[in-house]
């Protein structure tokens, strides 16, 4: 009985993982021959993962929002310190696709230290999320970012999901992720 409770959970909760990992994949693809179209499909197919759990569960809402906002200044701070010392004063992106860059990065959150922590802390608990989501994360980043950035970008996952376990708060790590891909 208490391992069919356990298959219940876990199953899902891998599931997603694996789902996730093959939407950014084709993401990534995708943007190579059609970047505004890839990116912009990609983004919001990750979105669509509000729609498996409530806001709160997610770690969306209004309430604290004060406190939310700051921490969204603090983890946008530390994210942009790599990018700090090679910015060159100018600005990368332009129209259509930083509304893309937006749309993924906060598809990237609600998916990843959204939905799939939900689900992973569901299965093995808070630290476990972590860790798990920022394995799958970087997992998800291996099509786009060359070996050697991996390291920073699993460090970015840790502290972003770290904050989602501590803080019980998605808003931080979406603005701050949202900021940070629209600066590098």
């Amino acid at each position: 009985m208490i391992a069919t409770a356990r298959r219940a959970v876990l199953v899902p909760a891998l599931g997603l993982a694996l789902c996730l990992l093959a939407v950014e994949w084709a993401r990534v693809l995708a943007a190579r021959d059609w970047p505004l179209a890839g990116q912009v499909a990609g983004g919001a197919a990750l979105c669509l993962c509000l729609a498996l759990y409530p806001p709160g569960v997610l770690g969306l809402g209004r309430d604290r929002l004060a406190a939310r906002l700051l921490g969204a200044a603090a983890l946008t701070a530390a994210l942009l310190l790599p990018a700090a010392v090679r910015w060159t004063g100018e600005l990368p992106l332009g129209g259509g696709l930083a509304a893309a860059v937006v749309l993924v990065a906060a598809g990237e959150e609600i998916a990843f230290r959204g939905a799939l922590f939900a689900a992973f802390e569901r299965a093995w608990g808070g630290p476990a999320a972590v860790l798990g989501t920022t394995l799958a994360w970087t997992a998800a980043h291996m099509v786009s970012h060359p070996p050697a950035f991996l390291p920073a970008v699993a460090a970015a996952g840790l502290l972003l999901g770290c904050w989602r376990l501590y803080a019980r708060d998605l808003v931080g790590p979406m603005l701050a992720h949202i900021v940070a891909d629209l600066a590098l």
